[in-house]
């Protein structure tokens, strides 16, 4: 309910000065963005808590779950800064930030690729 008020608030500022101070609509939406970020950044940390702890007692090595764990940061972070480049109207900045998003998924997500890439290699008879 909080994240919704803050930004059903938001918008309404907005749009009230949206045509009177463009720059500074900018300036707010970014602002309340990257302020609703940081007010998730708790209860994404307890996720994360959680999700090592689970995959400790699976005994799943930490390094894996720590990758993917990154990975998902990377999505977010990069989809982030893709919709703030186009509330400011960069369209194609904003494709390139995708892209870059997903070019360091990949090269991330390489390792583990090859990993299970081997794994199933072993299981195949000769």
């Amino acid at each position: 309910m909080q994240v919704a008020a803050i930004v059903l608030v938001a918008v309404f500022f907005v749009l009230l000065l949206e045509e009177q101070q463009p720059a500074f609509t900018f300036l707010l939406v970014l602002f309340v963005g990257s302020s609703l970020f940081l007010f998730l950044a708790d209860q994404i940390a307890e996720i994360i808590l959680m999700i090592k702890k689970l995959a400790a007692r699976a005994e799943v090595e930490l390094v894996y779950v720590e990758t993917m764990l990154k990975i998902i940061g990377i999505a977010y972070i990069a989809e982030f800064a893709a919709q703030m480049t186009k509330d400011a109207g960069q369209e194609a900045l904003a494709a390139k930030m995708e892209l870059a998003g997903k070019v360091i998924i990949l090269s991330m997500a390489v390792p583990i690729l090859t990993l299970l890439i081997e794994t199933i290699l072993s299981m195949l008879p000769n």
